[in-house]
């Protein structure tokens, strides 16, 4: 340009103003644009031309249309996005379990209190059939219970799973998407000899914004301007152009279990530990800290009511004068899952079988076996501890796991070095239980046994009741006729008369001692004379005996449970508070993220969003600008007309 180029002047002034007033529409028309920033133009002088007397300026020029934005807010956004949504999602899953086991008339507690209340009723009318068929009734309405609580939690399981797969699938999309705008970025900044598509940025932020909603992800900017993308454990999601999957996976044990894995160069790995954050986040987190403990508790509490309630019923007398037997189904040998990993070795046929030794010591915890090639080591997954090491000794072999309440027996003929076993002693105990007992003259609410003193006897002592000794089932000669004879004040002997043979012989009397004989015991107490005698026989005809009933009824108030520190009631009171505080301290953190989340994108709208006010302005400013630029062009005609006309005179 020549210098004192008016007309190169103005050209460049009304270049300039009309890209500003194109940004400035540009602005306008994506307010409500998803993602976008805001956009300005950034103007510089023309370098000067020297004309002797000192430089004269030759206008104006677009230096860079600037994107507005702070990296730092944007990140603050992504981070902030992806708490919200594992919280929510872990909120929204944990909330209907909440309901389902906190509901006052739905819940599992009604159930027990109606099963035991009417056990204490049938206390009162052991005799009478109508309430032996409403302890049947309320019994199978505590099956019912148990069975519909495992089957509505399952239900919630299963819309996690839908949730999951949806959720892989819309992270593969925006991956591929990502994978696109980056190679979009890098051909444009290729054309624009390094200047940055904007667009393009404010649309790769966006979707990764939606991709943290998903799941957390790390990012890192290269050289070409494009993004690679981190998921999990360091997983490149994107690198550069090209992006790699996640699959839905089946857990090795339990096929039924959904897992998330890294897909790459034709190779998947398992990444599921390594997922936090989002919808991701946030299912993966409800399934181990809310589904599967409520799960594995109402498991443990179904095996506790079996067990307990069939040792007790066992030892007592039904209608019919019949020994009682099982109450409900024997949940300590139907109950647990043992799972071979679908890994183990194509040779290995060992089944490992699983019986719960003792109900008090049970716990919520799942385990795993695994077999190095000399030993079978046993780890409680709930806090990852080896709670057993039992060296290989062929098989069959029985394994004792020692304070777990556990036992195992590995049968077939060969195991692997590396083979495992997932052991789920509790998970299906709800779903499992069942009533065994038929018809209501079967409740065994009287005692085996009774005692009785001969009428001939001259001293003062008193017999007890007696009592049924556990186990269950009892000795076979529980119900024999046994006398117990005083041959002196101070000693007695013990006589079987239903199998003919003597027990004991001189046994030295102590008032009130225990005498324990066939299973039962009975207590001796006062100043017996010499000759004096006691029976203990067959409760024949004991129809109106409640003395069973109210053990059964007993077991309520019971600490049977988490090694004799809780009842019934009192560890379902602990499962819907443990549920309960989780679901209120998620939605507590829920609303105080939400309030971050907020102020995050209004911190980072305040510096990229589109102000209309403020573009009007600008718009009226580049407006009066260009108008300006087009009358100096217009002024310069005139003169260049001027001119003309002066010459051609």
């Amino acid at each position: 340009m020549a210098a004192g180029d008016v007309l190169g002047v103005g050209v460049s002034a009304l270049v300039a103003f009309q890209r500003a007033l194109s940004t400035t529409g540009h602005n306008i028309a994506n307010v409500n644009t998803e993602g976008y920033s805001r956009q300005r133009v950034e103007l510089v002088q023309r370098n000067p031309s020297f004309v002797g007397a000192g430089f004269v300026g030759n206008g104006v020029q677009v230096l860079t249309t600037e994107r507005v934005f702070d990296q730092f807010l944007i990140n603050q956004v992504r981070s902030s996005t992806t708490t919200s949504r594992r919280l929510e999602t872990f909120h929204d899953f944990a909330s209907q379990i909440d309901r389902l086991l906190g509901d006052p008339q739905a819940g599992l507690q009604p159930a027990i209190d109606d099963f035991f209340g009417s056990l204490q009723q049938l206390s009162d009318f052991p005799s009478a059939v109508p309430v032996r068929q409403a302890v049947l009734g309320s019994a199978e309405g505590l099956v019912a219970r148990f069975e519909t609580l495992s089957r509505q939690i399952l239900s919630v399981k299963d819309g996690a799973d839908l949730l999951l797969n949806s959720t892989v699938s819309q992270v593969n999309g925006i991956a591929g998407a990502l994978a696109e705008i980056n190679e979009r970025i890098i051909s444009f900044r290729g054309l624009g000899q390094g200047a940055t598509p904007n667009d393009l940025l404010d649309q790769r932020d966006e979707l990764l914004r939606q991709l943290s909603e998903k799941v957390a992800v790390t990012t890192l900017e290269q050289d070409d301007g494009s993004i690679n993308v981190f998921i999990g454990n360091g997983q490149n999601l994107v690198v550069g152009n090209r992006a790699n999957s996640l699959a839905v996976t089946r857990n090795p044990f339990d096929a039924s279990l959904l897992e998330v894995a890294f897909v790459t160069g034709g190779t998947s790995v398992n990444i599921t530990s390594g997922l936090s954050g989002g919808v991701l986040g946030g299912i993966l987190q409800f399934r181990g800290q809310v589904l599967e403990p409520a799960l594995n508790e109402l498991g443990r509490l179904a095996i506790g009511v079996a067990d307990t309630v069939n040792d007790q019923h066992q030892l007592g007398q039904d209608l019919l004068g019949n020994l009682g037997g099982l109450f409900f189904n024997d949940l300590a040998t139907i109950s647990p899952d043992a799972l071979a990993s679908n890994t183990n070795a194509v040779t290995t046929d060992v089944v490992v079988s699983v019986a719960v030794s003792d109900v008090s010591a049970l716990t919520t915890s799942d385990y795993r076996l695994d077999f190095d090639g000399a030993n079978y080591n046993i780890r409680r997954l709930s806090d990852n501890v080896t709670v057993a090491t039992v060296a290989a000794a062929g098989f069959p072999q029985a394994i004792a796991i020692p304070g777990e309440g556990l036992s195992l027996n590995l049968t077939g003929t060969s195991i692997s070095a590396g083979d495992s076993y997932l052991i789920r002693p509790t998970r299906a105990g709800a779903g499992d239980l069942a009533l065994a007992i038929a018809t209501p003259e079967a409740i065994a609410a009287a005692a085996p046994i009774r005692t009785a003193a001969a009428l001939a006897n001259s001293g003062a002592a008193l017999i007890s009741q007696g009592s049924v000794d556990a186990p269950a089932p009892p000795s076979p000669a529980l119900q024999n006729t046994v006398s117990i004879t005083f041959t002196g004040p101070n000693t007695f002997d013990v006589f079987d008369v239903t199998a003919g043979v003597p027990l004991a012989v001189g046994v030295a009397y102590s008032s009130g001692a225990n005498i324990s004989f066939n299973g039962w015991t009975a207590q001796i107490s006062g100043t017996p004379a010499t000759g004096d005698v006691f029976t203990v026989e067959s409760n024949v005809g004991g129809v109106g005996d409640n003395r069973n009933s109210l053990l059964l009824a007993g077991l309520t108030a019971q600490k049977i449970l988490q090694n004799g520190t809780a009842s019934y009631q009192e560890t379902y009171s602990q499962l819907v508070s443990t549920v309960g505080v989780n679901t209120n301290q998620a939605q507590i953190a829920r609303t105080a993220q939400e309030n971050v989340l907020e102020q995050a994108v209004a911190a980072r709208n305040a510096v990229s969003g589109v102000n209309l006010d403020e573009e009007a302005a600008n718009l009226v400013r580049f407006q009066q600008a260009y108008q300006a630029a087009a009358q100096v062009i217009s002024i310069t005609r005139s003169i260049f007309d001027s001119l003309l006309a002066a010459v051609s005179r």
